[in-house]
């Protein structure tokens, strides 16, 4: 648990500490890893101000800029691709590590315009779109920038090792999955193969994300943005499938219902928040369809969600027992992460 200002005082009123250890605590917890965004005013100002940098260079790219040419669109990209690099260092320096980790993200995010840039100088850039676009369209032309911005964002993000900096890596992927759909059907979409491409693209991303989650479980969430888009990704593909199969809906509700507990056992949102859509829709679907004209179904819902809080009541008595008896057959490593996430 995040231990804050109001837990301490009532520490204090307790008689457990006194009211200058709890401010020295306080002091301390808030030098603990300086890089890890919190939900306040200062971080919210960090994150703006950088997600506007970003914007400006990559989803909110004007046409105007196609007047530079390609060496000029090059040129630009690699003096604020450097100039990003500059500041992230001199913020590093001065212990600002939120603001570091932004910049650095900005260089990254500079690479597509650069590589757009510098296929159109080449004259290897024989297409009728153009940068803008590499935001708003699916077209296996955009692959060169981003296997260039994921082997940048790789090695930046080795090099400084900033959790943001995952970001537009997790971005790509999800960009390249599309991508790679697009280039097997040779730019004609299909919607299945895209949907199946989607899903399983996403379940690789979800899985490199808890390789990243257990190797970083001592240190910063490096995982973070990779579950996002992995797991929205998996998510999107997987419930756009069609079958008139009442067991694959059936499953489908099985797999949304797994995520949900994967995300309980992970506290990871994101899961939860999919597998709990995913459940809705299944039952809408129960209920719609299936059962229209049933007078017990509504009974039997709501049977079933009584029962799941009584396994709630049960689950919080026997919780720590349960825990630790499930947690004694899994690998040390994963106990770690399990730990840190309590």
């Amino acid at each position: 648990m995040q231990i804050n200002e109001k837990n301490l005082a009532a520490a204090v009123e307790a008689g457990i500490i006194s009211a200058e250890q709890a401010e020295r605590l306080y002091q301390f917890f808030q030098t603990q890893n300086p890089a890890q965004a919190r939900f306040d005013f200062t971080h919210v100002l960090y994150y703006l101000g950088g997600l506007l940098a970003i914007g400006a260079m990559s989803l909110f790219m004007t046409l105007g800029w196609e007047a530079f040419g390609g060496w000029g669109i090059f040129a630009i990209a690699i003096i604020y691709a450097l100039l990003g690099l500059k500041l992230s260092q001199f913020f590093d320096k001065k212990g600002y590590l939120i603001p570091a980790g932004i910049c650095a993200t900005f260089t990254v995010a500079l690479t597509p315009l650069a590589v757009y840039g510098l296929q159109q100088a080449l004259g290897l850039w024989t297409e009728d779109s153009v940068y803008r676009d590499y935001h708003r369209y699916i077209q296996w032309q955009w692959l060169y920038m981003e296997l260039a911005t994921l082997v940048v964002g790789v090695i930046i993000a080795w090099r400084y090792r900033y959790p943001f900096l995952i970001m537009p890596i997790a971005v790509t992927l999800w960009y390249l999955s599309m991508d790679i759909s697009a280039l097997i059907s040779g730019n004609h979409l299909n919607f299945t193969l895209k949907a199946l491409v989607s899903m399983y693209f996403g379940l690789l991303v979800a899985l490199l994300a808890f390789w990243v989650d257990v190797r970083s479980r001592h240190t910063l969430d490096y995982a973070f943005w990779l579950y996002i888009f992995g797991v929205l990704a998996f998510w999107i593909g997987l419930s756009s499938q069609h079958s008139d199969n009442e067991l694959a809906k059936f499953m489908y509700f099985c797999i949304n219902l797994l995520m949900i507990a994967v995300g309980v056992l992970l506290v990871r949102r994101i899961f939860v928040i999919l597998g709990a859509l995913g459940s809705c829709f299944y039952l809408g679907y129960l209920a719609f369809d299936v059962f229209e004209d049933s007078w017990l179904f509504p009974f039997v819902l709501t049977a079933i969600g009584l029962l799941v809080i009584y396994g709630g009541i049960l689950w919080q008595k026997n919780e720590q027992a349960l825990t630790e008896r499930a947690r004694s057959v899994l690998p040390q490593a994963l106990r770690e992460l399990l730990q840190t996430r309590d």
